[in-house]
């Protein structure tokens, strides 16, 4: 029998849509698998009474409310006798309802959009609310929706393709310069339409400034009037209505997400896109450009716009040397480090946080015992993350068991030396007992860097250690949400979408590019330094929860082979999408002197042939006649947006599958998506197991679960930290820039497993290491800290890939095959004095006390150590300006 469906139907804010009869169908499922009685033909069976129902009662082409059809779903289970499913099904219909007015009152009582109510998750909006949306400067109050706010970011970023059109836009140069001309934007504002977004002042001053730059250049075809007048009276080119169009598709489908300052700036004021970056200093205190103080003031701007810093202290005098212009001594890098700390502590970036900062120190300064324990004592230099850059010299004494000479870098002397397995040692037992030092390796950053003929080595990374910068360069990131290609058809059979995520990586290199045109950089030699290279970082999130949806155990061979070859996808048409923008707006400026123009390639993958799965060749070929931008590729830190995503963060394991955040009026529990809809779709989900997760350090270890359930959903901790630098590896291979991760160890590990980690990750080639000891500091993320997770030995190749390289990490006597989930101890010895067994340390090292309280300064929720940085994953902060 035909049906006579309504073609409309009346939603809840009075608006009305189309009839959607398969949203009939997935609620009615998903009751029925809550209480386990799915099977597809009770569903099909209970789908077309319902249809039928609504065709014989509104056939006459009235329009049925949402309501109404509901009510026709609960009359239906009841009438079959499925009491149960009828419950489940009301009982979703309250806790919808009740999210709806809970997301209303997040947002100060705006009318929540269709963004806010389907896609976006609760905390989500929470997230957003509190550090995200705009405000009203006078009362406080949020002035726009989640939806309003993508718009406002794909708009502002969308700009470039106005002027990229080619009725203004000539590739090649002309030779001729339009006179500059003055321009008052609030004039203009509200004038000129994007599609649905009229473009504020904001909008046309970068715009202006854009314009500016290129008839510099000499690219412009007309005058910034004739451009103006263009605008005002045919509307803006179609070209740039599309790109806003997909901008905005991908956003707010969250298939992708710009870094923090993006979406906190764009189409601001004040207008500051980028998340990070790296400052040189001088030894002198003279106002030259990289003069101590003059880095300072930078510093100090950088943080206000809403950035974080990285520098290298590798070129100050060491303490207690000669300072000739006052005939006294110098108090060395460290010394100076505080005077960073200190602009950090007294300037929030853009009035949201303080700012986030990376100091390094290479491994020949004559301070560098003194920066390796610099952070033993709880408070001191709490804003900043260390690093020890070690260079060959270091790596061949270290083989070769020899002294490493220390230089001092105002005279160029060698003036010491020290024992390299000795220094190396004492940088283990402190990242083992505070978490810092981490480890850069400055040889495997410069070993396929494009840019080093005419740049030289790179020195310096941002704060996360993600990104290798040159000195006043920025880093301008995004990151591709894995989980968001994963796709599920009516009979909950899963797959990837490859050609989707072909299609957003070219978006999103589209957009990063975007971004360099319309910022508006704090200092004028980061704009001239970031426009030389043009670099963008485009990375990934939601790694985890693509590998549970999958049914892949993250540290099985079949998981890192996903890891590597995702990766590799993601980089291949990363590549193709820079170099197609190359053509159409030219190549980066520094492209002639770069060694693209010989078709290689800064991706270690690139030179392993036998890992190809996508045509590289192409790749080389086409580079050689431009690439838009010198570095394409970051995996950074993603704790805020993956909380708007509602994912797994970057390419880390899930943390734990719950956590609890306890609050006045009471107790929630915060659950990995993917989890969640496996407890849902099998009947299991209740408060009670909640809780139980929760107490177990937020992992199924140990609890009634199938085995393979357990197998998939692995939490961090349960993860032994050589698949963790395995997971690094597996990725990096195919990133151009550097990988953010948190090498997780159990409390039990030793100072020598935090050594071998350094040398694995050095032989595989990774660009820098940070490692993390569960409670190495006095409090953590989950609410029951004082449970034990323990690591799990499954079969895979890593194990092998360290004996290849003379490492074999503490474990026990039997290698451990298949799925058999045993428990690994990894520490034989007193975890309470590995020095013993390990290093004849200082007695200063020996110095007990608990070291930095991994607090929220704007929750008060215990803090998570996961992709090289520190992040609440309640309230979404984070130390680190990248998230």
């Amino acid at each position: 029998m035909s049906l006579t469906l309504p073609q409309k139907i009346v939603k809840r804010d009075g608006s009305i849509v189309d009839f959607d009869a398969e949203r009939i169908r997935k609620a009615i499922k998903k009751a029925l698998k809550e209480v386990k009685q799915y099977n597809r033909e009770l569903l099909e069976k209970l789908v077309n009474e319902v249809l039928k129902i609504v065709s014989q009662k509104y056939s006459d082409g009235k329009i049925p409310h949402v309501e109404d059809i509901q009510n026709i779903v609960e009359f239906v289970l009841v009438k079959e006798d499925l009491y149960e499913v009828a419950k489940a099904y009301i009982l979703y219909r309250k806790e919808r309802e009740r999210e709806r007015e809970e997301k209303k009152k997040v947002l100060d009582g705006l009318e929540p959009d269709k963004l806010t109510k389907k896609v976006l998750s609760l905390n989500a909006v929470r997230v957003l609310a509190s550090r995200y949306l705009l405000k009203d400067p006078q009362t406080g109050k949020i002035i726009e929706t989640p939806l309003q706010m993508f718009k406002r970011v794909a708009a502002h970023i969308a700009l470039p393709d106005i002027l990229y059109s080619p009725e203004f836009f000539s590739r090649e140069p002309l030779n001729k310069k339009f006179p500059k001309e003055e321009f008052d934007a609030e004039q203009y504002e509200g004038k000129i339409i994007l599609e649905d977004y009229p473009l504020n002042r904001w909008n046309l001053q970068a715009l202006k400034r854009l314009y500016d730059r290129l008839n510099e250049e000499g690219h412009m075809k007309k005058s910034w009037s004739q451009v103006l007048e263009r605008l005002l009276g045919r509307g803006v080119p179609r070209n740039a209505v599309e790109t806003y169009r997909r901008f905005l598709k991908m956003l707010t489908s969250l298939q992708f997400m710009p870094n923090s300052p993006t979406l906190f700036n764009a189409g601001t004021k004040l207008g500051q896109l980028s998340a990070c970056f790296v400052l040189k200093i001088d030894d002198t205190l003279a106002e030259t450009e990289c003069g101590i103080m003059n880095t300072a003031k930078y510093a100090a701007l950088i943080f206000q716009s809403g950035g974080g810093i990285g520098i290298n202290y590798s070129s100050l005098r060491p303490e207690g040397d000669i300072v000739s212009s006052t005939v006294g001594v110098a108090s060395g890098p460290v010394s100076f480090m505080w005077l960073i700390n200190a602009v950090t502590e007294v300037i929030k970036q853009g009035g949201r946080r303080r700012g986030a900062n990376m100091g390094i120190l290479e491994a020949w300064h004559p301070d560098i015992e003194k920066f390796v324990t610099c952070k033993e004592k709880e408070g001191f230099l709490e804003n900043f993350n260390i690093s020890v850059l070690l260079d060959d010299v270091f790596w061949r004494c270290y083989e070769g068991k020899k002294p490493y000479p220390l230089i001092n870098p105002r005279t160029g002397q060698v003036v010491g030396k020290i024992d390299s397995r000795r220094l190396m040692k004492m940088i283990a037992y402190e990242a083992w007992k505070t978490g810092d030092p981490g480890v850069l390796f400055k040889d495997n950053i410069n070993r396929y860097n494009v840019m080093k003929p005419c740049l030289g080595d790179i020195n310096a990374t941002n704060p996360c250690g993600e990104q290798p910068l040159y000195p006043f360069e920025s880093c301008n990131l995004g990151s591709i949400n894995l989980y968001a290609f994963v796709k599920r058809d009516k009979h909950d059979n899963v797959a990837f979408d490859w050609k989707e995520l072909a299609r957003v990586v070219k978006t999103a290199v589209h957009f990063l590019d975007n971004v360099i045109d319309v910022n508006n950089f704090p200092i004028k030699e980061i704009e001239e330094s970031t426009l030389k290279l043009r670099r963008i970082g485009l990375g990934m999130m939601g790694l985890a929860d693509t590998l549970y949806a999958l049914g892949i155990r993250y540290n099985s061979e079949e998981g890192f082979r996903f890891m590597s070859q995702v990766t590799q996808f993601i980089a291949y048409h990363a590549y193709k999408a820079s170099i197609e923008l190359a053509k159409k707006r030219g190549p980066f400026p520094l492209f002639s002197k770069s060694d693209y123009v010989k078709g290689l390639l800064p991706i270690r993958g690139y030179y392993n042939r036998e890992e190809w799965i996508m045509n590289w060749e192409e790749i080389s070929r086409e580079v050689r006649n431009g690439i838009r931008n010198a570095f394409v590729l970051t995996v950074a830190p993603t704790g805020s947006i993956s909380m708007i995503c509602d994912v797994s963060s970057g390419l880390e394991p899930q943390y734990a599958l719950v956590y609890k955040k306890n609050v006045t009026i009471g107790t929630f529990y915060y659950i990995d998506k993917e989890f969640l809809r496996y407890l849902k779709e099998n009947g299991l989900y209740s408060e009670e197991l909640l809780r139980k997760i929760a107490e177990n350090g937020g992992t199924l270890q140990g609890l009634d679960f199938p085995e393979k359930v357990k197998e998939v959903f692995v939490t961090a901790r349960e993860i032994p930290w050589w698949d963790h630098v395995r997971a690094q590896y597996e990725i990096q291979k195919w990133i151009d820039a550097s990988v953010s991760k948190t090498i997780n160890m159990p409390e039990q590990v030793s100072p020598e497993d935090v050594e071998k980690a350094y040398i694995f990750a050095y032989r595989l080639g990774l660009k820098g290491i940070t490692i993390y000891r569960d409670r190495c500091r006095s409090t953590q993320v989950i609410s029951s800290e004082r449970h034990e997770v323990k690591p799990i030995m499954v079969k895979n190749e890593t194990i092998k890939m360290m004996e290849r390289y003379g490492l074999k990490p503490t474990r026990p006597e039997n290698s451990i095959h298949g799925n058999d989930l045993k428990v690994l101890v990894q520490s034989k010895g007193d975890a309470q004095t590995p020095m013993q067994s390990f290093l004849e340390a200082p007695q200063e090292l020996k110095a007990e006390g608990k070291v930095g309280v991994d607090i929220c300064p704007a929750c008060g929720s215990r803090l998570a150590h996961k992709e090289g940085c520190v992040s609440c994953p309640i309230c979404g902060w984070s130390a680190c300006s990248t998230c």
